[in-house]
């Protein structure tokens, strides 16, 4: 039998956090929603700290692509649920935690029922637009919420929304009142592994102080890390009064938003893209980071977007190029500017990317 006291030993003996903060630690209970490169380390991490009861939420399952960051998943686990395969991992490191799973993704409609019972969110996610119902949900319940993201080499780290003299501290809304357009997830821009566990350990740091009330959170702030120059920044948040949140919770379906600031004349939509799939004058390109991602059709050329550069397509403009990727963010870069470089040229994204397929 193993014994709670020596399990947390080296934890209690710290004076900040001692037998007090340990039960505080053991009676909270959080909610981890994504359990890829930010959520799997959080979980574990939070887990063997003593946090009494995590939820992990993830619709997704294991893919190769996540074995290089998402470290506490193993080449056995390719294609199983992460949430539940991450779930049984920790109960066999942490016997003083509870953990529960949920496989389906989170939504509008049981965002709410979902949130209400717990102390502590952690966003783990890797999408705005549910970063932004995440936090929305935080803000109307009045749950704190630690945020983190990631930009390649940039990591991103704030705790919004804790009461602190009666006021609650600033959310993700007052930081950036509406969802950014245009930005590649990891999937599109890439991302190294070491800065995914640092961004993840400093959301893990964050969850401990709010929960043993020592330190100081991350509140009205944001911690931006930079990995190359091993820098950080702090830039400080105002309170927005202006935005009301239960109204634009109301109002918003909480979908990718990507596509509406895109010029529809360079986009094609799937249905139009199948009608032309016979057309020998047609060429398809691939801009996948990884170009051996299974394709549910006949690609040409197969060019990495992080390598991609103009100069190395010799267009023939007596052809018709359409450009795919994930979701059609990076896709619609390029074409942008193989249009800019070649006026004349017939090109195309392909609408929602392969996922929308």
């Amino acid at each position: 039998m193993i014994s709670k006291k020596d399990f947390f030993k080296r934890q209690t003996t710290l004076s900040e956090i001692g037998e007090k903060g340990q039960e505080l630690l053991q009676k909270a209970k959080v909610l981890v929603i994504g359990c890829g490169g930010l959520g799997s380390p959080i979980s574990v991490y939070l887990a063997t700290t003593g946090v009494g009861h995590i939820h992990l939420v993830d619709f997704d399952t294991v893919s190769t692509s996540n074995l290089h960051r998402q470290i506490f998943y193993n080449i056995d686990d390719v294609g199983k649920s992460k949430a539940e395969n991450l779930a049984k991992k920790i109960s066999k490191k942490a016997p003083f935690t509870k953990v529960t799973f949920s496989n389906k993704a989170v939504d509008k409609e049981s965002i709410l029922k979902l949130v209400e019972d717990f102390d502590v969110v952690v966003d783990g996610t890797d999408s705005l637009p549910i970063k932004y119902l995440i936090n929305d949900a935080c803000v109307i319940l009045n749950k704190p919420l630690v945020y983190g993201s990631l930009y390649k080499f940039d990591g991103y780290v704030a705790t919004f929304n804790v009461l602190e003299k009666d006021v609650f501290s600033c959310n993700l809304r007052d930081a950036f009142p509406t969802i950014t357009t245009d930005i590649p997830n990891c999937e599109e821009a890439g991302t190294m592994n070491a800065i995914v566990g640092i961004i993840a350990l400093m959301q893990v740091n964050e969850v401990i102080k709010i929960i043993t009330k020592i330190g100081k959170p991350l509140t009205n702030q944001l911690l931006i890390y930079n990995a190359l120059e091993n820098s950080q920044f702090k830039m400080k948040l105002r309170k927005n009064e202006n935005i009301n949140i239960q109204e634009i919770f109301k109002n918003s379906d909480y979908l990718e938003t990507y596509c509406e600031t895109q010029d529809t004349s360079l986009l094609i939509t799937a249905s139009e893209f199948k009608a032309i799939q016979s057309d020998a004058n047609l060429e398809v390109i691939s801009v996948l980071n990884h170009i051996d991602s299974p394709i549910p059709f006949i690609v040409h050329q197969k060019i990495p977007y992080k390598t991609f550069k103009v100069e190395d397509l010799a267009p023939n403009f007596d052809k018709k190029y359409v450009v795919v990727c994930k979701k059609g963010i990076t896709s619609y870069d390029v074409v942008l500017k193989l249009k800019e470089n070649y006026p004349k040229i017939q090109i195309f994204s392909l609408v929602g990317g392969i996922e929308n397929y």
